[in-house]
């Protein structure tokens, strides 16, 4: 089986999507073509999903954790899969991953400014003239922001290795995580790609 995700691969959650102030970003989306899907129905949680790391990690509560795990799963049950406890019983388990990182918004703008100047003319030694766009006003606007990358995973636990993975990042807004069914929707969205191909249902 073929290796495909590398270091530099670009991290974000549904936790993150679930703070976004504004819509969140499709998802970026890639998965070992290697690896057969159809035969995968039943799905648990890995044992170490959840995990916060970053240069501003988010210190998410269990409730919170169980928020996202509940949306994932609410998600996948949707799609026709099946939610098992045990590990040894899922075909695949599941993981998300949250990296946050504290950034920047730099916004210049430039606006004319009018006014009244006196010139000097060979024709008209002190001609009075209106200035415009002569002077210009110049306005920095620094906003900080915390940028979060949500990332879920697919795993096979016979090989105990990523198939399939979803990544999206967008500026964060951790109060809107009280909202369950707005994780529940940014569930569906990270999860909307998933199998590779037609949408599967359970037999």
């Amino acid at each position: 089986m073929r290796r495909f995700f590398g270091s530099s691969f670009v991290v974000l959650a549904c936790v993150i999507l679930a703070a976004c102030a504004t819509p969140p970003p499709k998802p970026s989306v890639d998965y070992d073509a290697e690896h057969d899907f159809t035969g995968d129905l039943k799905i648990g949680f890995y044992a170490l999903s959840g995990g916060v790391t970053g240069s501003n990690p988010m210190q998410l509560t269990d409730f919170q954790k169980d928020r996202i795990n509940e949306a994932l799963g609410n998600a996948l049950s949707g799609k026709g899969y099946t939610l098992v406890d045990s590990t040894k019983d899922a075909d695949l388990l599941i993981t998300w991953h949250l990296n946050t990182v504290e950034k920047q918004d730099v916004r210049t703008t430039t606006s004319p400014g009018y006014g009244m100047s006196v010139g000097y003319s060979r024709y008209n030694r002190y001609a009075m003239y209106n200035c415009y766009n002569c002077m210009n006003n110049t306005d920095v606007r620094v906003t900080d922001y915390t940028q979060g990358t949500f990332i879920v995973d697919m795993v096979d636990p016979a090989k105990n290795r990523s198939v399939w993975r979803s990544v999206t990042q967008s500026k964060m807004k951790g109060e809107m995580l009280k909202d369950q069914s707005t994780i529940d929707s940014a569930a569906r969205l990270v999860l909307k790609d998933f199998p590779p191909g037609a949408v599967k249902t359970a037999e």
